[in-house]
């Protein structure tokens, strides 16, 4: 199972060092692989939440996550997101942005890096938004249960996480903001106005996508309760209802996931630039990374390792939590790539650690929880 989740993993790596080797040499192929290593540790936790999401999803959508998906996200944000960055920024055609990327390097550096303030509070309000829902909900399994039981109680209020990260949008504003550390000068409105735009597809895609998936689930219920009593071509009609209703989901679930890989990106891609300037050289490194977490998140729901581990989606979200904040604080601040990546790995494995625990306890990974641990199974 190993090598059939992870086959195309493996050969995209082997065919990405040797490119690098033969177009730049020696030096290239260790750009492109510290590159990759950059993004696996970055983006785990993308892993995590995206199997959360992958597992509700059928065998077709899974591949297509794998092939369109990292196509999306090697083409997409590794190599067109930039350029489109810097088309906008300067105000300047796609071809016009290409050949400033190939021929004026360092000036197309410092054209991306510009922009990181809007960059950062786009993916930073769309990222808290995620963790805010997922925390603000009560769940069956709570990890940090001293945190968790009180913000379920709060969360009931609806509008709750949308009040909060509006509150953190406005305090980063007033604070961050006014001194960015990229593009120089006053960054209140940029911030606020990509904070808001944000919050917004965050709204948007997540509320297309649940809809679906609602009215899937309501569906599927229906047909289940009826289905002595039905005659067959009348289930037979509602069995394709059901699956036109689920390629809906799927495909806005699939956008869903998306709009998060992208936002996930958003460091890499900024914080890429301290090793390399060429977008190629960027591109390809940063895309062997991403072909590996879409790998790791196959592989993650494939072997249902969330439903045995049932903290982890706890850890992975608080991640998500810290990378939202420590990407509005980087609008004024710098911040190593290297304390992100380590953040999300400790929060993650710290979650790990305590399924395991769990699981002792229980005597088997993946068992239901009785009453007694279901109380004390927080740490």
């Amino acid at each position: 199972m190993l090598l059939k989740t992870f086959g195309w993993s493996f050969a995209i790596t082997v065919l990405g060092l040797g490119l690098a080797g033969v177009l730049w040499g020696w030096q290239g192929l260790a750009i492109v692989g510290i590159l990759s290593i950059l993004e696996i540790s970055l983006s785990f936790d993308n892993a995590v939440i995206n199997a959360g999401i992958l597992r509700k999803m059928n065998a077709f959508w899974q591949k297509i996550f794998l092939t369109v998906g990292i196509l999306v996200a090697v083409f997409g944000m590794r190599l067109v997101f930039p350029v489109v960055i810097v088309a906008i920024t300067a105000k300047m055609g796609p071809i016009e942005a290409v050949q400033l990327a190939v021929n004026d390097k360092a000036h197309y550096e410092q054209l991306v890096t510009s922009a990181h303030p809007a960059i950062a509070a786009f993916g930073g309000i769309f990222l808290l938004m995620i963790f805010l829902d997922f925390i603000f909900e009560d769940r069956d399994y709570k990890w940090l249960s001293w945190i968790e039981k009180p913000l379920a109680r709060i969360g009931k209020l609806d509008t709750l996480s949308i009040i909060v990260a509006l509150v953190v949008l406005l305090v980063s504003a007033m604070t961050v903001a006014p001194h960015a550390a990229h593009g120089g000068g006053d960054k209140t409105i940029t911030v606020l106005l990509s904070g808001i735009a944000g919050l917004i597809t965050y709204l948007v895609v997540g509320g297309i996508s649940g809809y679906f998936e609602g009215r899937l689930e309501d569906d599927e219920a229906e047909d289940g309760d009826g289905a002595e009593a039905a005659a067959a071509e009348t289930k037979g009609a509602k069995a394709g209802s059901v699956a036109g209703l689920a390629g809906k989901a799927a495909f806005f679930m699939f956008l869903y996931l998306e709009v998060i890989d992208a936002s996930f990106s958003f460091d890499g891609v900024i914080g890429a630039f301290a090793i390399t300037n060429d977008i190629f050289e960027m591109a390809l490194g940063l895309g062997i990374g991403a072909m590996y977490i879409r790998s790791l998140t196959v592989f993650l729901v494939r072997k249902g390792t969330l439903d045995d581990y049932v903290y982890l989606e706890h850890g992975a979200h608080y991640a998500i939590g810290a990378l939202g904040v420590i990407l509005l604080a980087t609008i004024r601040y710098e911040i190593n790539e290297v304390v992100t990546g380590l953040v999300g790995i400790v929060l993650i494995a710290l979650s790990f650690g305590s399924s395991v625990l769990r699981n002792r306890r229980e005597g088997k990974p993946g068992a239901e929880p009785s009453a007694q641990s279901e109380v004390t199974s927080g740490v």
